[in-house]
């Protein structure tokens, strides 16, 4: 296990000095340096998991949106419904083993520990991401946070298959919208890392700024929010 410096460690206490019962959190970003969604789309299209045709379709729509013409949540929603046909259990054991590969030793240790903690004390803990429902479901794994308490980018399944019916895509104001679907109230505390999460943080009673981008820094600091860089992207 990683040697949490007093840095980490001041940051995980003075969390946990709130004593939240509920949080939620953002994932790519937040969790650990990257972003696992993206990073599963590009490698599942070079394994070509997906048919060709499809495969085609999801370049040229992902340079789309790089280049501003597709909107943020549209192109989250897409990532999920590309899998149309396919088996669940087919892509969430690629999922599984993209997280591990690519993604495992990326996690900042003091969130891992901070969540472990917060489960331990009570707390209820949400994830809650505009990245696939597999990917997240896999890297939830190494925080122990049940699929239950999971709110990510989901389509419906029937008889193990991938549907392209979309149920949530949590991205921008659609975060509060799936978190009130879940918590009955809005949750003690939040963490985010970018204008995505901004509606999230602002709902929670405490909102805090992990590995922030710079749009989202400028806000955490108007807003009065606790803004923390976790050592590993110091």
């Amino acid at each position: 296990m990683t040697r949490l410096t007093p840095l980490q460690i001041e940051f995980i206490e003075r969390v946990l000095s709130l004593r939240p019962l509920s949080a939620t959190f953002d994932c790519d970003g937040t969790l650990w340096a990257g972003d696992a969604g993206e990073g599963f789309f590009s490698w599942e299209l070079e394994q070509r998991l997906v048919p060709a045709e499809i495969a085609r379709w999801a370049r040229s729509r992902y340079a789309d949106y790089r280049a501003g013409q597709v909107a943020e949540e549209v192109m989250c929603g897409e990532m999920v419904t590309m899998h149309h046909g396919l088996r669940e259990d087919v892509v969430q054991q690629a999922c599984d083993t993209y997280f591990a590969q690519a993604m495992g030793a990326n996690i900042f240790p003091e969130m891992r520990e901070l969540v472990g903690r917060l489960r331990r004390s009570g707390c209820d803990v949400w994830a809650v991401s505009s990245s696939n429902q597999w990917i997240i479901r896999s890297a939830m794994r190494w925080f122990g946070i049940p699929q239950d308490r999971i709110l990510a980018a989901e389509v419906a399944i029937g008889n193990g298959i991938i549907s392209d019916r979309l149920i949530r895509v949590p991205s921008g104001p659609g975060k509060p919208e799936a978190i009130r679907s879940a918590l009955k109230s809005a949750p003690d505390c939040a963490f985010g890392n970018a204008i995505w999460d901004r509606e999230m943080l602002a709902m929670s009673g405490h909102a805090f700024a992990v590995n922030p981008n710079p749009d989202l820094r400028e806000i955490a600091i108007a807003n009065g929010w606790t803004v923390y860089q976790p050592d590993a992207n110091r």
